[in-house]
């Protein structure tokens, strides 16, 4: 796919709690086509020590109003400086960029696991599903209720579950521990994006229920373009740049 270098205005910056922010972001013209799972390289100008841009995954695309939503959340200078930006002001973004989810032949039910920030290329995903005629069901697992992102904002596409280690919200626990995950042969495939042991705990559930499962990995990326290796995962085929060859990967093809 071509990728673009543009610079998309800010129209909204909104505080989802003290710790993660939805930055939605209009383009001057048509959106570019994107895939759910792809991903945007963001240029941070007001951060002197941000030298690279930074990796952020499309959390969702609204076509009619030229909108493209990132989730962030506060880590270090770049996020932080892009949950201070102000309505009216610029980023400049390098996107689409990776891969898409493989979702197999006849696909009629889809599970979306998602891990605390992780949850956030799913939304675009579920959206696309839905629009395609096929049921979205999503689990959402957090610490607490504080890391439970967006929940509504999925509920139009399909069933909602969540799961918290302290039992603020939903069953307690994991999410691989939720009612949900018990029979996983009720979907014909499982994606998922969070922490890597709760992916790793995912995919060998699915491994052993023999359901396709496919993972987002969250590899740090520098470039975006697989220049600099920095994001090189072992695969069975070999070393793989996530920022390229994924960010999606099956869990069959992985070396964990």
């Amino acid at each position: 796919m071509k990728k673009h270098i543009q610079d998309l205005k800010v129209i909204e910056n909104q505080a989802i709690n003290s710790q993660y922010y939805l930055l939605k972001l209009r383009a001057s013209g048509t959106l570019p086509e994107i895939l759910p799972g792809q991903f945007a390289e963001v240029k941070v100008d007001k951060a002197p020590n941000t030298f690279l841009r930074r990796p952020i995954s499309v959390h969702d695309v609204v076509y009619d109003k030229n909108e493209l939503h990132l989730l962030i959340e506060k880590k270090g200078e770049g996020t932080i400086t892009m949950a201070d930006l102000q309505e009216g002001e610029s980023l400049n973004l390098v996107y689409p960029l990776g891969n898409t989810w493989s979702i197999p032949a006849k696909t009629e039910s889809v599970l979306l696991v998602g891990g605390g920030c992780g949850v956030a290329p799913l939304l675009f995903t579920a959206r696309k599903l839905a629009e395609n005629g096929i049921k979205v069901t999503t689990l959402i697992g957090g610490r607490g209720t504080a890391n439970l992102l967006r929940i509504d904002a999925y509920k139009p596409f399909g069933e909602v579950f969540t799961s918290t280690e302290d039992s603020s919200h939903g069953e307690t626990g994991f999410v691989t521990q939720h009612s949900v995950m018990q029979n996983l042969q009720a979907f014909d495939a499982v994606l998922t994006c969070g922490p890597e042991a709760m992916m790793k705990a995912l995919g060998k559930m699915a491994q052993e229920q023999k359901v396709h499962c496919e993972v987002s990995l969250e590899n740090t990326m520098a470039c975006g373009i697989g220049a600099c290796l920095v994001c090189v995962q072992d695969t069975k085929e070999g070393h793989k740049c996530v920022c390229t060859d994924g960010p999606v990967f099956n869990v069959n093809d992985l070396k964990w």
